[in-house]
């Protein structure tokens, strides 16, 4: 081979390596995928975004993010879906704020070719996405649950338990963490999947936080007008249980009152340390958020789909009871190590 053509192929090789190089980048930057979550306030929803972000940057995956102004804010969600088809998103990673109304624009990304994953928050009825990767929130309320009845030991009988819910939709998410603590602290449901059909005299009321501090502490008012005499809070999440504290502690009824939760971000676990909370079911929305995009990518690249875990109808990223006040039959770690993982 000449030199002349020795070079030529050199600068050939050189320049097809460039191209696959660019092809790749280029490939990858086509795949974007969107994050829609509930607010962007929530720390929940902010460790989910850091999550999917993160894993977004790692994957070459273009992420979008938006959310909704306050928990239950549908609107805005279906005006977000509608934006990621226009941009031709191939996945959008999806935590409703009203699981049934969400339906039909979930169903339009679907029908456009887009992956729709659920995060945390199941779809009403779940196969309307594509795959749902979340707590066993049922398990988490059965585990607060649990706890609460046994710390109350043979007081639990005569328990006056509030519920501070989200809304008055009761998004999935409500209604399998309501039910489950229910399950575990031994009260008939009837019907599961039904928040108020239950008879138990134990049962104060329910009121609605939004999810949020300031919710919280106004749904613990409305309670305690109610009934003054509860002692139990089932709370949806760890904002809501702290505002139904401040709420207790301004009337001198914070150590009268066990206050159980879901979520175990990092504020919530310190707050179980303070004594703020009893325990708390600890759930790990980076690793939902993140396994979401990985997804995302994998189905824009070859078609696969998420599966499930066995024996459940969605993927089970686990739930964790965060306690210093261990009790026996409950598995729990203590608040140290929930600082440990809050969140990962």
């Amino acid at each position: 081979m000449t030199k002349i053509n020795l070079l030529k192929s050199t600068v050939f090789a050189a320049a097809t390596v460039g191209l696959m190089a660019f092809a790749s980048s280029a490939s990858a930057q086509e795949i974007g995928a969107c994050l829609i979550t509930k607010t962007d306030s929530n720390p929940f929803f902010v460790k989910m975004k850091e999550g999917a972000t993160a894993k977004a940057t790692e994957l070459g995956v273009s992420l979008k993010s938006y959310a909704g102004k306050i928990d239950g804010d549908n609107e805005s969600q279906v005006a977000a879906i509608e934006t990621c088809i226009a941009d031709g998103a191939k996945g959008i990673l999806l935590t409703p704020s009203d699981t049934k109304a969400i339906v039909p624009a979930v169903q339009k990304a679907r029908a456009a070719g887009i992956l729709v994953i659920a995060l945390d928050t199941p779809l009403e009825p779940i196969t309307e996405a594509d795959a749902t990767f979340a707590t066993d929130n049922r398990e988490a309320g059965r585990l607060i649950g649990k706890w609460a009845a046994a710390t109350m030991g043979d007081k639990a009988k005569d328990a006056v338990i509030g519920f501070l819910n989200i809304n008055p939709s009761y998004p999935t998410v409500d209604v399998l963490r309501d039910q489950g603590f229910q399950e575990g602290f031994g009260i008939d449901v009837k019907n599961p999947d039904v928040i108020g059909d239950e008879d138990d005299a134990r049962i104060a009321g329910h009121d609605f936080t939004d999810g949020n501090e300031q919710g919280g502490l106004r749904a613990m008012e409305n309670l305690l007008q109610q009934n003054p005499n509860i002692n139990v809070i089932h709370t949806i999440n760890e904002p809501a249980a702290a505002g139904a504290y401040q709420a207790l502690k301004s009337v001198g009824k914070e150590k009268d009152v066990l206050i159980v939760s879901v979520d175990g971000g990092c504020p919530g676990v310190q707050n179980v340390a303070e004594g703020i909370i009893g325990a708390t079911s600890q759930q790990y929305p980076l690793l939902m958020a993140s396994m979401g995009i990985e997804a995302i990518k994998k189905f824009a690249e070859s078609g696969e789909k998420p599966a499930v875990t066995e024996g459940l109808d969605f993927f089970n990223t686990g739930v964790t009871l965060i306690t210093d006040k261990p009790v026996d039959g409950v598995p729990s770690i203590t608040t140290k190590e929930g600082l440990e993982k809050c969140w990962g």
